[in-house]
């Protein structure tokens, strides 16, 4: 099984929302990487993550602290220009925002973990193949 992984952010998402310990030993045993455009997408919906969690606001700090600590987020300027070519081509016709994730993915020859079933099966139609669904991969670990 592979140890490294790309993670889209609505599986940040889930994480930070769980709060579940499992997921600190999953990033200490995974590395996972994340486009910088994850951290916007992040921000954007930092209302409903702080809702729907169930932790209080200090045990979400330490949480989120020790899940951002993990995460490896990697500026757009460095990814290589065809596979960012590759990607919109890809993601067009799926969902657009997800470029950056599919073009990090390719360029660094990793999965894509996602909990997007339409990005999921929509690559796969277009014959991408390097993308899981996060339930899967729990599963699987």
């Amino acid at each position: 099984m592979k140890t490294e992984y790309i993670a889209d952010a609505n599986v940040l998402m889930s994480i930070l929302i769980s709060g579940k310990s499992q997921y600190i030993n999953t990033l200490h045993f995974f590395k996972f990487y994340a486009p910088e455009f994850a951290i916007i997408e992040l921000n954007l919906y930092k209302n409903v993550i702080l809702e729907k969690t169930r932790l209080d606001k200090i045990q979400f700090r330490d949480f989120a602290y020790e899940v951002f600590t993990r995460i490896n987020f990697i500026p757009e300027f460095i990814l290589q220009e065809n596979s960012i070519i590759r990607a919109k081509e890809l993601c067009k016709n799926i969902d657009i925002k997800d470029t950056n994730y599919v073009a990090l993915a390719i360029d660094m020859n990793l999965t894509l973990l996602t909990r997007d079933i339409k990005l999921q099966k929509g690559l796969n139609k277009k014959k991408f193949k390097d993308v899981m669904l996060f339930n899967d991969f729990i599963y699987n670990i």
